[in-house]
């Protein structure tokens, strides 16, 4: 719902204003260790879904504070598209994602693979491929398996390691990253 005051501005977009303008003037920065440390003003994520059709380009943090309204945005767009699900997801996966997209320094969004995982579609893609964890960080709202047209598996693979904030696994087979903000590991070739 949103409330629109008699100015015509809804607080939303009111937001939105303000974070447009802060990405314009916020400072690159060398490495994801300072953004994930709170040394940025915001955070934004951009990814679209070639299974719903939909993308989502959004700041999700400003001046250190997570956006609730956001995260549910994110949440939902993040859904498991087999059946509709939609959990909560950890917030510290997106501070991966958005570190490593600016560590490779590019303006494509991500192409979102998989984000939240029902335990039944688990189990179904489990039954199916020998890669799919019994346990997986998906059902968790954890992780993400993405992927950049410019940017190879390898380079992004690099990228979500330099964070050192979670799980990196390259799948250069299907040419997609996983990224979770579980233990720090990585796997794949």
């Amino acid at each position: 719902m949103t409330n629109i005051g008699t100015n015509g501005f809804s607080r939303r977009g009111i937001l939105g204003i303000f974070a447009a303008a802060a990405v314009v003037a916020a400072p690159t920065y060398s490495n994801a260790f300072g953004l994930l440390r709170g040394a940025g003003d915001i955070r934004r994520i951009r990814m679209y879904s070639g299974r719903t059709g939909e993308s989502i380009d959004t700041i999700y943090w400003i001046e250190g504070e997570y956006i609730p309204d956001v995260l549910k945005e994110v949440n939902h767009f993040m859904r498991d598209w087999r059946t509709d699900d939609v959990a909560k997801m950890d917030a510290r996966n997106f501070d991966i994602m958005a570190a490593a997209h600016r560590l490779m320094d590019v303006n494509e969004p991500y192409m979102l693979l998989s984000g939240y995982r029902s335990p039944k579609t688990n189990a179904m893609l489990r039954s199916k491929s020998g890669g799919v964890a019994k346990n997986s960080l998906h059902m968790k709202g954890m992780a993400a398996d993405l992927r950049l047209k410019s940017r190879s598996v390898g380079q992004m693979a690099k990228a979500a390691s330099a964070c050192a904030a979670g799980g990196v696994g390259r799948y250069s087979r299907s040419n997609f990253v996983h990224m979770d903000c579980g233990a720090i590991r990585s796997w794949g070739g």
